[in-house]
């Protein structure tokens, strides 16, 4: 079981390393929540993405899955603020109980479909993965609608699901990305299933 552990281990280890991504704090990260445990399938993701003010942030997503869990590791860079006056990141992880994950959601993308054979890769795929840990409630001023009113009509939202959803494509992301993703996909919904 040792040896089973650290090849599993070693493999998520260079993954981590491969993305560039802070590697020695998201390993540490990772591993620390991962435990005794070993990793029987994984994802790592490194995304940059543009704020309003054109600045781009990084993060990364590590999926982890265990005998027992889904591990779900984020790690995103902030800015200096008049709080925290350099730049600095925040790592979280969250283990999910295998039991509790309610479903497994992969939407494949595919284009020319008029040329699709089986075994094909899709360009993008989308994972969706819900558990019901945290909800978030997005409330906004209700309105009748006459530009005039000013009366206090109360608030209006939404309750939405604060699990977790996974994009790659093979045009930013490369054909082993997309790949990686729909294994570790097949591998979470076999584990959920039993």
């Amino acid at each position: 079981m040792r040896e089973t552990r650290a090849r599993d281990d070693q493999g998520l280890r260079t993954a981590i390393e491969r993305s560039g991504y802070y590697p020695a704090l998201v390993a540490d990260a990772v591993e620390s929540a991962l435990g005794n445990e070993p990793a029987t399938a994984f994802v790592v993701h490194h995304e940059a993405a543009f704020d309003p003010g054109m600045e781009v942030r990084r993060h990364a997503t590590v999926l982890v899955l265990s005998p027992t869990r889904l591990l779900f590791c984020h790690t995103d860079e902030h800015p200096p603020s008049e709080l925290v006056p350099q730049a600095h990141c925040s790592t979280t992880t969250e283990g999910v109980r295998l039991e509790r994950v309610g479903s497994v959601t992969v939407t494949r993308i595919v284009a020319a479909p008029e040329n699709y054979r089986p075994g094909m890769p899709p360009a993008e795929v989308e994972l969706t993965v819900r558990w019901g840990g945290a909800s978030r409630i997005d409330l906004e001023p209700n309105s009748c609608g006459d530009e005039n009113c000013d009366a206090d009509h109360g608030y209006s939202g939404i309750v939405a699901g604060d699990d977790l959803f996974l994009r790659v494509s093979e045009a930013a992301d490369g054909a082993e990305a997309v790949s990686q993703v729909l294994a570790f996909a097949a591998a979470l919904s076999a584990a959920t299933t039993g």
